[in-house]
């Protein structure tokens, strides 16, 4: 079955795993902020409003996993364009190159056997399967070099220099992502404990001095404190995440 990169649909394990840990969670927040347990335990129905953001995420995740593999497939399939072999049989000896280093369920291992299978079993030509990746795969890097496969295709084009000016070009943005994540890692890091420690503060005060906070849990403004607090740490960590998200 073909994979739509755009998109990511949890499995039904997926499912159960995501809604247990996230109700948990929001409960156990919820209950340190508020102390209602009827209250904590209607809030953590809220972990249903990030099922959207979190399959987007593991798409994500799963795109730049893919386009990684892919500079690797580049690597193979210049040896055999450099030798005039087929396309067809180049997919077929990049798929046997390429298993020993990554396992039958990742991306271009899934895609690779699925376009040899179409190949052997129902004939297909091989650039309409490349297009139909390129266009699943959601990704800029794909479809370029797709593009400039076609064009040398139809034009006769000098196919190893292109596939050669491709790889280098995959390599540099490949190494400034690489960079950008490097830098942006011990930020994303320091506002993960920033985000995080508010609720440490709280829940120590609740361990060792709980009539310290019993005003914020008895009282109106107390509420209202809280209720501010949450809405605070929310709005710095989308902020954050925003900040961080750098794309090449």
């Amino acid at each position: 079955m073909a994979i739509d990169y755009s998109e990511y649909k949890l499995s039904v394990k997926e499912k159960y795993s995501f809604f247990a840990v996230g109700y948990v969670c929001i409960f156990a927040v919820t209950y340190l902020f508020y102390h209602s347990l009827l209250f904590s335990a209607v809030s953590g129905f809220v972990c249903s409003l990030f099922k959207g953001p979190f399959e987007n995420w593991k798409a994500e995740k799963r795109r730049g996993l893919l386009i990684t593999q892919f500079k690797d497939l580049l690597y193979s399939m210049s040896s055999y364009v450099a030798a005039n072999i087929q396309l067809a049989q180049a997919l077929e000896g990049c798929l046997e190159n390429l298993k020993s280093m990554y396992d039958d369920d990742s991306p271009l291992i899934v895609e690779l056997e699925y376009m040899v299978r179409n190949i052997r079993e129902n004939k297909e030509s091989e650039i309409r399967l490349l297009q139909d990746f390129a266009e699943r795969s959601s990704c800029e890097d794909i479809e370029n070099f797709v593009q400039v496969y076609v064009a040398c295709t139809v034009t006769g084009g000098d196919m190893e220099k292109a596939l050669k000016n491709t790889i280098e070009i995959l390599m540099d943005k490949i190494n400034i992502e690489r960079e950008i994540r490097t830098l942006t890692a011990q930020k994303k890091f320091e506002g993960n404990i920033i985000t995080a420690m508010p609720v440490i503060v709280i829940l120590f005060l609740n361990i060792f001095s709980p009539d310290y906070l019993s005003p914020l849990y008895a009282t109106l403004w107390g509420r209202m404190l809280m209720t501010g607090a949450i809405a605070g740490l929310a709005l710095s960590r989308f902020i954050m995440d925003r900040l961080t998200d750098i794309e090449v």
